[in-house]
């Protein structure tokens, strides 16, 4: 294949939208790269506490733990909740004009809120999709929650961290089951099971 023909086919992979601009983008920044093998291990750790959360035989001590949880993540402050990391790095990103498909932020502060975007939102799709009632008991009173996770989807599908991974299904699992998106006619929690959750 000579020069002028590899080029056409790569302008029309381009054109078409198939993924291949973010493997690109993923093979000309290392620092990406690195990220996704740091974000590999958070996610390790936080699968494996939401596994030993779902082990636990007490739904009211899952609830409890699960009430903390996600008041610490969306740090609740006086009775209105707030999703204050999320919107806290938000601020920080889009002040720094930092694009969730640009490069890889460099500047310690812009890296570590590209972090708490793309790692929270992702926590908060796994606790979502193991703890649906619970989590529904929140999310569906807090409009401010609902626009900060859907920016923090849109963030994260357009950063190319969870690009061909073993996580690119969480973040469409997460916006079908809170309604974010429409649910396909397939869709199924892989998670959900048929046991009563206690709510307060």
């Amino acid at each position: 294949m000579d020069l002028l023909q590899f080029l056409t086919s790569l302008s029309v992979l381009l054109l078409s939208g198939t993924g291949v601009t973010d493997t690109l983008r993923t093979s000309l920044d290392p620092s990406l790269e690195i990220y996704k093998k740091m974000f590999e291990v958070k996610r390790r750790e936080q699968l494996l506490a939401l596994k030993n959360l779902a082990q636990l035989n007490d739904v009211h001590q899952q609830y409890k733990i699960l009430d903390v949880m996600l008041k610490g993540l969306f740090k609740v402050h006086a009775g209105r909740g707030q999703l204050m990391v999320l919107e806290d790095s938000r601020t920080v990103l889009t002040a720094a004009g930092v694009l969730p498909d640009g490069p890889f932020p460099q500047d310690e502060k812009l890296k570590d809120a590209f972090s708490q975007v793309v790692e929270n939102t992702a926590f908060f799709g796994d606790v979502v999709l193991r703890f649906p009632r619970i989590v529904h008991h929140y999310f569906d009173h807090n409009s401010n929650w609902n626009l900060l996770i859907r920016w923090g989807i849109s963030f994260c599908n357009q950063s190319g961290v969870f690009d061909q991974g073993p996580h690119s299904p969480i973040l469409s699992l997460m916006a079908q089951e809170l309604g974010i998106s429409e649910k396909h006619s397939d869709f199924q929690n892989p998670f959900k099971v048929d046991r009563t959750e206690i709510m307060k």
